[in-house]
């Protein structure tokens, strides 16, 4: 095996920093779970077992600090990093001569796990290794990684991966590929192809996909987080074999997802395996960080600005729709069509309390994995072309400072609060000219991007969802790029509708009551009701009146929402709750003696109560009319 190009390579952790709504809601995120879960849950406190303790010590612990750890350099908080030391430190400290390290005994609630001995939870911790030495340079961590997969080269083959590790082995691979390309030692290269051969075979299911309706019986390569992390797996192994039919397995794993499990915020459902496309199945928290983690490897891989797509839809409207505003509670699982977030048996496999907002509702996996979502997108916002140039994978506000060119130093400053507007600038600030590309992502959304540079419009071909802009570059020089967003419906089950612009999904949301059923020192229990009316369909004739106003510190709240949207519908009479959810939406709705309604629409992620599937009322249009008006 020998390593192959791929399109694109991340910056080092620290290079990008986020600005604006982005920083802030990182901000959000260090104040309320990120910066505080240690004090307030047992199973990343004092005792857990990553730490020396005889608590939690399996899977919990590393989870947390993946995403502890970026959070923490990335605002580059004292505070937060010391923290995350800590357990760096104890892992660095505990390496055993032979190159395991970590705890001595697994103890875990999962039934599920060999407690003799499992390789799961080290691939966590591996990848929070890659990310202190790229934001430290700390020389230990290479010693230190070449060591282990010394005793993993060494043992494997008499413990193979199984279980979770079995599904997750891409994980491994990863660390493994990032190693291999700072020292070159072949063992690791041998190392990896016995690692891919253990790995379940992904590219096998995504390419000839199995699963076309919900599943009822437990499958580890049904189960949603699986499957969010497996997505990347094809991506590694074209990455070691140089297999281009591994790129065509992605595409078509990811068009089966969409068709036979693909919901409106851009994830598969999944409460806790695969559960077709209803909008009153969940999704699972655990399966939304690590579907967006595995569309920043794919772009790394294929530079394509498809999984750039995915990503900010997935990112702006599935992630901040599972965690309260302040980040104090969270769902273990979220609804499209979620009217009411209580204690009761659902149709999906988790417990009652699945669709509460609390500390651990259900289980306590999305509890540890949660944090890594904001801070990785943010940290892979742009990424090098691998000759000197920059490419964007999502416009949110940051700031990037990297070498560029023949080695120019360079900052870049992107504003202009997108996904809230439709307007990016970039401003370039070099210590000396050099000569590079620019690569920008234009969605698949967009039909009309206009590029500008110094106030003079260029016109660039569009390749794999890029715009790639090649010249000489000054100090001074000044991007902008313009992505009109034009209200967009999508047609789904029985004609039901959602309503997008850009990467933002639209939500009716519903008053909400929020009553606490369990009351602790800062992360409590809650309940939440609907306080008004939720069975709205939409107007087959409405029109988008799209309203903009002040980006707030928190844009994930419908009260300030920076955007909304005003619509017409009416209350549909025969739709019906089923099972403690939102029914299907009718495909003929009975709307009689009910009033055309002004409604206001909101993102989705920022509503906690709401409507994202819509009901049709009226004659809609034929695909025909609509490819005519595009």
């Amino acid at each position: 095996m020998k390593l192959h190009a791929t399109a694109f390579e991340a910056l080092p952790l620290g290079d990008i920093k986020p600005s604006g709504w982005l920083r802030n809601q990182l901000r959000i995120q260090a104040d309320g779970f990120t910066g505080h879960l240690e004090e307030h849950w047992a199973d990343v406190g004092p005792e857990n077992g990553w730490i020396g303790g005889k608590g939690e010590s399996w899977e919990r612990g590393p989870y947390y600090l993946d995403g502890l750890l970026p959070l923490a350099y990335l605002l580059e908080d004292q505070k937060l990093i010391a923290k995350a030391n800590r357990w760096v430190e104890w892992s660095l400290a505990n390496q055993q001569e032979n190159g395991l390290f970590g705890p001595n005994r697994i103890e875990t609630v999962n039934q599920d796990v060999n407690k003799n001995h499992d390789w799961w939870h080290y691939m966590i911790m591996l990848k929070v290794m890659m990310q202190h030495e790229e934001s430290t340079d700390d020389e230990r961590v290479i010693p230190f990684l070449t060591k282990f997969f010394k005793y993993t080269h060494a043992t494997i083959e008499t413990q193979p991966l199984d279980g979770w590790a079995k599904s997750r082995g891409s994980e491994m691979l990863l660390c493994i590929i990032w190693l291999y390309k700072r020292t070159g030692d072949s063992f690791l290269m041998e190392l990896a192809e016995i690692v891919a051969k253990q790995t379940t075979d992904w590219s096998d299911i995504f390419h000839d996909f199995p699963f076309w309706r919900k599943v009822y019986e437990w499958d580890w390569t049904s189960h949603v987080v699986n499957v969010a992390m497996g997505i990347k797996t094809p991506g590694l192994l074209f990455e070691l074999t140089g297999d281009m039919t591994e790129r065509e397995v992605v595409h078509r794993g990811i068009d089966s997802l969409m068709t036979y499990h693909g919901q409106a915020h851009g994830m598969f459902s999944g409460d806790e395996w695969l559960s077709g496309t209803h909008p009153s199945q969940g999704v699972e928290l655990c399966a939304v960080v690590e579907y967006m983690f595995s569309m920043e490897q794919l772009t790394r891989i294929f530079g394509e600005g498809r999984y750039g797509d995915i990503l900010e839809k997935v990112a702006f409207n599935a992630l901040p729709a599972a965690i309260s505003s302040d980040w104090t509670s969270h769902q273990y699982d979220q609804q499209v069509n979620q009217i009411i977030c209580n204690v009761a048996p659902r149709a999906w496999s988790n417990g009652p309390d699945a669709n509460l907002f609390g500390l651990e509702p259900n289980f306590g996996c999305c509890t540890a994995n949660m944090h890594q979502g904001w801070p990785k997108l943010a940290s892979h916002l742009w990424m090098n072309d691998r000759n000197g140039g920059l490419a964007a994978v999502s416009y949110a506000p940051c700031t990037v400072k990297t070498k560029v060119g023949s080695g120019a130093s360079a900052m870049m400053e992107v504003s202009g609060e997108y996904p809230f507007r439709d307007r990016i600038l970039m401003a370039l600030t070099l210590d000396r000219s050099d000569r590079f590309a620019i690569s920008l992502r234009i969605p698949a959304w967009c039909q009309n991007p206009r590029i500008t540079l110094n106030g003079e419009a260029v016109e660039l071909p569009i390749e794999a969802g890029y715009a790639r802009l090649e010249r000489e570059w000054m100090n001074g020089d000044q991007l902008e790029l313009h992505l009109p967003m034009v209200v967009q419906t999508t047609s789904r089950h029985l004609h039901a509708i959602s309503v997008e612009r850009g990467p933002l999904v639209f939500a009716l949301p519903i008053q909400e009551n929020w009553q606490m059923i369990k009351e602790r020192a800062m992360f409590h229990d809650w309940e939440v009701y609907p306080a008004s009316a939720w069975k709205y369909g939409l107007l087959a004739e409405t029109e988008y009146e799209v309203s903009e106003y002040e980006v707030p510190t928190q844009p994930f709240l419908a009260a300030s929402a920076p955007v909304k949207l005003k619509v017409s519908g009416q209350l549909v009479r025969d739709w019906k709750m089923e099972g403690n959810n939102a029914g299907t939406a009718p495909i003929f709705p009975n709307t009689e003696g009910q009033p055309v309604t002004e409604l206001e629409l909101v993102p989705y992620g920022s509503a906690k109560l709401r409507i994202g599937e819509f009901p049709l009322i009226g004659a809609r249009k034929s695909s025909k009319q609509n490819l005519k008006q595009s």
